[in-house]
Protein backbone atom coordinates (compact mmCIF):
# COMPACT_ATOMS: atom_id res chain seq x y z
CA UNK A 1 0.00 0.00 0.00
CA UNK A 2 2.75 2.45 0.86
CA UNK A 3 5.47 1.26 -1.48
CA UNK A 4 6.61 4.79 -2.34
CA UNK A 5 7.11 7.59 0.19
CA UNK A 6 4.71 10.50 -0.18
CA UNK A 7 7.58 12.89 -0.94
CA UNK A 8 8.79 10.74 -3.86
CA UNK A 9 5.25 10.03 -5.06
CA UNK A 10 4.48 13.77 -5.07
CA UNK A 11 7.51 14.50 -7.30
CA UNK A 12 6.38 11.83 -9.76
CA UNK A 13 2.85 13.27 -9.77
CA UNK A 14 4.20 16.80 -10.40
CA UNK A 15 6.24 15.54 -13.33
CA UNK A 16 3.34 13.64 -14.87
CA UNK A 17 0.96 16.59 -14.52
CA UNK A 18 3.50 18.98 -16.02
CA UNK A 19 4.02 16.65 -18.99
CA UNK A 20 0.27 16.20 -19.49
CA UNK A 21 -0.31 19.96 -19.51
CA UNK A 22 2.59 20.54 -21.90
CA UNK A 23 1.29 17.93 -24.33
CA UNK A 24 -2.43 18.68 -24.16
CA UNK A 25 -2.17 22.40 -23.33
CA UNK A 26 -3.18 23.64 -26.78
CA UNK A 27 -5.63 26.30 -27.90
CA UNK A 28 -9.29 25.54 -27.20
CA UNK A 29 -8.41 22.69 -24.81
CA UNK A 30 -8.27 24.50 -21.46
CA UNK A 31 -11.62 23.14 -20.28
CA UNK A 32 -10.43 19.56 -20.77
CA UNK A 33 -7.10 19.96 -18.99
CA UNK A 34 -8.79 21.88 -16.16
CA UNK A 35 -11.31 19.04 -15.74
CA UNK A 36 -8.40 16.57 -15.76
CA UNK A 37 -6.70 18.64 -13.02
CA UNK A 38 -9.83 18.68 -10.83
CA UNK A 39 -10.29 14.92 -11.25
CA UNK A 40 -6.61 14.40 -10.40
CA UNK A 41 -6.99 16.41 -7.18
CA UNK A 42 -10.02 14.31 -6.24
CA UNK A 43 -8.09 11.06 -6.81
CA UNK A 44 -4.95 12.31 -5.04
CA UNK A 45 -6.97 13.15 -1.93
CA UNK A 46 -8.69 9.78 -2.12
CA UNK A 47 -5.38 7.89 -2.30
CA UNK A 48 -3.77 10.02 0.40
CA UNK A 49 -6.64 9.04 2.68
CA UNK A 50 -5.97 5.37 1.93
CA UNK A 51 -2.35 5.64 3.04
CA UNK A 52 -3.33 5.64 6.68
CA UNK A 53 -6.03 4.33 8.98
CA UNK A 54 -6.44 7.70 10.65
CA UNK A 55 -9.31 10.07 10.02
CA UNK A 56 -9.84 11.20 6.47
CA UNK A 57 -8.27 14.40 5.26
CA UNK A 58 -10.88 17.12 4.80
CA UNK A 59 -10.87 19.20 1.65
CA UNK A 60 -9.78 22.22 3.68
CA UNK A 61 -6.79 20.35 5.05
CA UNK A 62 -6.00 19.00 1.58
CA UNK A 63 -5.99 22.53 0.11
CA UNK A 64 -3.69 23.66 2.94
CA UNK A 65 -1.40 20.78 1.99
CA UNK A 66 -1.50 21.98 -1.63
CA UNK A 67 -0.50 25.47 -0.49
CA UNK A 68 2.67 24.02 1.04
CA UNK A 69 3.34 21.48 -1.72
CA UNK A 70 1.79 22.91 -4.89
CA UNK A 71 1.09 20.93 -8.02
CA UNK A 72 1.40 22.45 -11.50
CA UNK A 73 -1.82 24.11 -12.57
CA UNK A 74 -3.33 23.72 -16.04
CA UNK A 75 -2.26 26.25 -18.64
CA UNK A 76 -2.22 26.68 -22.38
CA UNK A 77 1.31 26.09 -23.65
CA UNK A 78 0.76 26.06 -27.42
CA UNK A 79 -1.45 28.72 -29.00
CA UNK A 80 -2.46 27.76 -32.52
CA UNK A 81 -5.17 30.36 -33.00
CA UNK A 82 -3.69 33.76 -32.27
CA UNK A 83 -5.77 36.76 -33.22
CA UNK A 84 -3.95 39.32 -35.37
CA UNK A 85 -2.84 42.48 -33.58
CA UNK A 86 -4.06 45.67 -35.19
Amino acid sequence: RNLIKTKDWWKILESKLRGHFQYYGVSENYDSIERFYRKTLYLVRKWMNRRSQKRTMSWEKFYNYLDHYPLPEPRIVHKFYVSPVR
